[in-house]
């Protein structure tokens, strides 16, 4: 049977190690580290943690503990009363024997125990010391419930969300030990590789008495005769990796094997059968365990904003303004900021963003610019480290002289060490390990290793590591730059027997090539160092300290050309390649990103992706400002590019690939991603591409399981009807789409069958789009039955349908019990009086409609009165679309009347319905008393200059109207200088179009009069109105004193391209915040 337990979380581990000593320790990394705190429910099962950020599980003083007396709290003699464990292990008392950590009893009330007790599962205090097993139990409540499916064993390693308040994990954490949660598990393990590295080999039973030397027959739990949870922490830490196919079988719990021959018997069950098995480790080594052994995975999770924060605060108590300055600073850079979830990199960051803001008041040449690559951080870090300049220590900075001589020695093999163990994937050392890299155990003590190097007491050795990986990669960068200027043999070979490579350069490109070669990103963040460390900006930090001043300038141009090189991969992009643009972002040049950045922003990428600019697109997905508000990559990928990039599209939050011609093997990649459980896409746009049905199923197939998709475009492909059936499959499962486009997609009446079908059990979409679709009638009647029911629909599109008279019945009868919809389009649909006549009935009932557009129908002046009636009853209704249709005078007259009584429509579109004068004068009449009516539109039709005399009188009174759309409406000098006068009294009008009329020079001075007087008006059209250069210069003047406009389009005036920059000149002069067209 499997016997992993999995259960996919996010990024990163607290990382407690970075303190130094005597530092105050964050709440967040003291008390939290993301676990769930479900257990493995069956006896056999393990439980495997990846903890991304660097940390484990136990910490340094949470070892197995020494043999007889061990460390305070650790080892000890339990007496052995037989019979009384659960079972009847001799020598166990059968309790479930939980430390107490020291702020358990603050936080909780526990009574105070005093020491040799442990907690019983019932809460009873229990004689007796406990055995060291489990520093504390944490919990992110995000787990799936044990009965839930694998996640079939992937490990992921992008950020997510934090863990939870620290005070929810203050609450979980005694649940274990209260015995409400896990009653069954009976015993706790607790070993760690570090301790493993030990021994060559070890029995069962004997692996057991390393955890609890006071238990005298451990062969009841190597039995099953005790429910036990054997915890083996760090397994990235084990120095041989586990070979699961070659793998000797063994089963004799007594029999001695090589250690990790022991290991990857028990995890295949071959021993401990009936133990539960939790394993902690990195996700590149956790790769180790066949996927088909998974049954849950854990991933701790990162910090999220408000842990961030929290942390942040907690590490500058005494100054919140510095946090919040630094906080400022990580949100700032967005590569910087993801990567701060990882709480041992936000401690490293937030440390030297505070010492650079706190010391930046100096002026100093090097204290110039923020922080904001790797290379920076770690540089002002290590400043602050050598000088011993740390914020809680108030002592003066040690001379920098001083400060070097003192610490270029021990920093020397430091780095030798670091770098070598990098390679070796070493991270853990032993005290031969310090005797072969000649550090002197003696200067381990000193305050500047201590703040790099930790040391753990363990039962049958020593241990040490460096605080955090970053740190060892920094330092092994360190050693390599230095060591390669004078280096003869290529340091990746320790021995030194190797060809001779002569020159920093050559070395430099040994490092890169390596980290290319190496798959799993081994030396990805040591060649971001070591490219930094060529930066200008890191070399004046460092200069007199770890580095010769401006020794990087002989290197840094050949450097730049070599990383470029690196880069032309005939579009095979992987993580290698993305690190590559790391790496010029770290020696300070962005020039190609910079470009690729702009011409995305411009939508210009359309025969620019070279592969130099395709790896540039890919590290920009990751980092770029621009790319987290909106990544459009519309036409310019073709089907490889878009596969090179599918790693970084994961985490795109708004995603649009349109009109790149993609076709359904495309929607295959794009539909492996939406299945991605840590898929971020939020909306994706797939508009005006080659979708058949078979892309619509992949899509659909997606969707069946995806989490983050909320806005989903497929307008203007071809899915047909059976496309609309997956699609409409897939809406009866998914709960996370809102929006969905099928605009222009030949779905016809089957395919809007399909998806009201749909709409009868989803209640999550709120939006849907089906123009131009072909649905006709019956399939206008099917949505229409499904609205009867649906209360999540707010949004529904049908225009250019041939829904006709008779589909509109049938939404007319839904809408007289569905009262969620807000918005109903029908333009386009051939709707004449009678279908108006059924809608109009179910608005004097219907309590949700807010829009409703029937715009380019047939709807005639007998239609008018029925529209009538409903303004006057409907109390919802804001925006009326009744443009194009047929309406005439007498239509518009009845609207009008019925405006003097409506006091909820604010938008009223009457384009093109044949209105002249009467209908306008009747409308002039509405507004002088209608206070609700903000946007009239009466564009396209011949109300002349009566018309409008009619409306600007209603102007001198009214105030709301803020927008008037009189475009094309016969209106003349008469009508201009009624305007004009109109608008030197009225205080609400904000945009005027009168483009297309004729209201000539006349006009034109009439209405710049009124210009220098109005204050409100904001955007004027005058296009086409044969203004004439007189014209057009008494515009411009007039704006002289006006501060309200802002936009002025004068095209078409016949003023000439010499007039046009005069007076274009003239208003900018004038005016300078107008924009005008000319």
């Amino acid at each position: 049977m499997g016997r992993w337990w999995a259960q996919a979380e996010s990024r990163a581990a607290a990382n407690t190690a970075l303190l130094a000593p005597g530092s105050p320790m964050p709440r967040e990394a003291s008390d939290g580290r993301g676990l769930d705190q479900s257990l493995p429910e069956a006896a056999g099962e393990v439980h495997l943690t990846t903890v991304p950020g660097g940390d484990h599980l136990l910490p340094a003083e949470a070892g197995p503990p020494h043999g007889g007396g061990g460390r305070p709290g650790a080892g000890g003699e339990l007496p052995a009363r037989a019979g009384e464990g659960r079972g009847g292990c001799p020598g166990w008392q059968g309790q479930l024997c939980l430390p107490v950590p020291a702020d358990l009893h603050r936080d909780h009330q526990f009574p105070a125990l005093p020491p040799h007790h442990c907690l019983r599962t019932d809460g009873a205090e229990t004689s007796g010391e406990p055995p060291k097993l489990l520093w504390e139990w944490l919990g992110d409540g995000s787990s799936p419930a044990p009965h839930e499916p694998a996640a079939g064993g992937r490990l992921d390693r992008h950020p997510a969300e934090g863990a939870r308040h620290p005070a929810d994990r203050n609450h979980q954490r005694p649940t274990w030990a209260k015995g409400e949660i896990n009653r069954d598990i009976m015993l706790v393990l607790p070993l760690t590789f570090r301790e493993l590295n030990t021994y060559e080999k070890l029995s069962a039973e004997r692996l057991i008495r390393l955890a609890f030397p006071h238990i005298t027959e451990p062969s009841c739990i190597s039995a099953g005769a005790a429910r036990t949870l054997l915890i083996l922490d760090g397994l990235d830490e084990f120095k041989t990796p586990l070979d699961f196919s070659n793998t000797v079988v063994c089963t004799d719990p007594k029999k001695e094997i090589q250690v990790d021959n022991l290991i990857t018997n028990i995890i295949r069950g071959n021993l401990l059968q009936e133990a539960s098995v939790w394993v902690t480790s990195r996700p590149t080594a956790a790769s180790q365990i066949p996927g088909g052994l998974v049954d849950r995975m854990t991933e701790i999770r990162g910090f999220g904003a408000a842990e961030m924060k929290e942390f942040l605060d907690q590490m500058f108590l005494d100054n919140r303004d510095l946090s919040s300055q630094v906080l400022h600073h990580i949100k700032a850079n967005r590569s910087l900021h993801i990567m701060c979830t990882v709480p041992g990199f936000c401690w490293i960051s937030g440390s030297s963003i505070g010492y650079y803001l706190k010391n930046s008041t100096d002026q100093s040449q090097e204290m110039t610019v923020v922080p904001k690559t790797l290379s920076e951080i770690y540089s002002y870090y290590f400043k602050m480290t050598l000088s011993s300049d740390w914020p809680e220590k108030q002592r003066e900075t040690l001379r920098i002289e001083q400060a070097v001589n003192n610490s270029k020695k021990i920093m020397g093999s430091l780095g030798r060490l670091a770098f070598y163990g990098l390679l070796k994937r070493k991270y853990v050392f032993y005290e031969q390990d310090m005797k072969t890299y000649g550090i002197d155990l003696s200067l381990l003590q000193s305050s500047l290793c201590s703040r790099l190097l930790l040391k753990e007491e363990m039962q049958s050795s020593t241990a040490y590591y460096f605080s955090h990986l970053t740190i060892q990669e920094f330092l092994a960068a360190i050693y390599y730059y230095t060591t390669a200027k004078r280096a003869i043999f290529d340091l990746f070979t320790e021995n030194g027997m190797s060809w001779p490579k002569l020159g920093f350069l050559n070395h430099f490109k040994s490092a890169v090539q390596r980290s290319l070669q190496a798959e799993d990103g081994q030396l990805d963040i040591f060649v971001r160092f070591l490219s930094g460390l060529l930066s200008p900006q890191v070399n004046k930090l460092l200069s007199g300290w770890l580095l010769a001043k401006d020794e990087h300038n002989s290197f840094r141009s050949q450097a730049i050309s070599f990383l470029q090189g690196c880069l032309n991969t005939d579009y095979v992009i992987s993580s290698r390649t993305v690190n590559t643009v790391h790496c010029l972002y770290e020696i300070q040049h962005m020039e190609i990103a910079k470009s690729v950045e702009e011409a995305m922003k411009n939508e210009s990428l359309a025969g620019m992706l070279t592969p130099v600019n395709c790896s540039v697109l890919a590290y920009l997905l990751q980092v770029s400002n621009v790319c987290m508000e909106e990544t459009n990559l519309s036409n310019c990928l073709t089907y490889n590019v878009c596969k090179s990039l599918l790693p970084q599209l994961l985490f795109c939050h708004n995603l649009r690939l349109d009109n790149n011609q993609f076709k359904d093997n495309v929607m295959e990649l794009l539909g492996s991603v939406l299945s991605v459980k840590d898929c971020q896409i939020q909306k994706l746009s797939l508009a005006e591409n080659q979708i058949s049905n078979k892309g619509a199923k992949a899509l659909a197939r997606s969707l069946m399981v995806n989490r983050s998709l909320m806005v989903l475009d497929l307008r203007s492909n071809s899915i047909g009807p059976s496309g609309a059936k997956a699609l409409a499959d897939a809406l009866k499962k998914n709960q996370v789409l809102l929006s969905l486009n099928l605009q222009h997609n030949v779905i016809k009446e089957d395919g809007a069958a399909f998806l009201a079908e749909a709409l009868l059990t989803n209640h999550k979409l709120t939006t849907l789009h089906l123009q131009k679709n072909s649905i006709g009638a019956q399939g206008a009647r099917k949505i229409a039955e499904a609205l009867k029911r649906n209360c999540s629909l707010k949004e529904l599109m049908l225009s250019s349908n041939s829904v006709g008279d008779n589909g509109s019945v049938a939404l007319a009868e839904a809408l007289k019990v569905n009262h969620s919809l807000q918005s109903l389009d029908l333009q386009s649909n051939s709707i004449s009086s009678a279908g108006v006549a059924a809608l109009t009935v179910a608005l004097c009932s219907n309590k949700g409609l807010i829009n409703l557009n029937l715009r380019e129908n047939s709807i005639s002046k007998e239609g008018g009165p029925a529209i009538a009636r409903a303004l006057r009853t409907n109390s919802t209704l804001r925006r009326l679309d009744l443009a194009a249709n047929l309406l005439y005078d007498e239509g518009g007259k009845a609207i009008a009347l019925a405006m003097k009584e409506n006091r909820a429509l604010t938008s009223l579109h009457l384009q093109w319905n044949f209105i002249q004068a009467n209908a306008a004068t009747a409308l002039a009449q509405a507004l002088k008393s209608n206070s609700s009516l903000a946007s009239l539109d009466l564009q396209e039709n011949a109300i002349g200059d009566e018309g409008m005399a009619a409306l600007s009188a209603a102007l001198k009174v009214n105030t709301t109207l803020a927008d008037l759309h009189l475009q094309v409406a016969s209106v003349g000098a008469a009508g201009a200088q009624a305007l004009a006068e109109a608008l030197m009294v009225n205080k609400s009008l904000q945009i005027l179009d009168l483009r297309g009329n004729f209201i000539g020079v006349a006009g034109a001075k009439a209405m710049a009069n009124a210009l220098k007087v109005n204050r409100s008006l904001r955007r004027l059209n005058l296009q086409e109105n044969s203004l004439g250069m007189d014209g057009a210069i008494c515009i411009a003047t007039a704006l002289k004193g006006n501060h309200g406009l802002t936009y002025v389009n004068l095209q078409g005036n016949r003023i000439g391209q010499s007039g046009a920059k005069m007076i274009s000149d003239a208003i900018r002069t004038n005016s300078p915040d107008c924009v005008v067209e000319v």
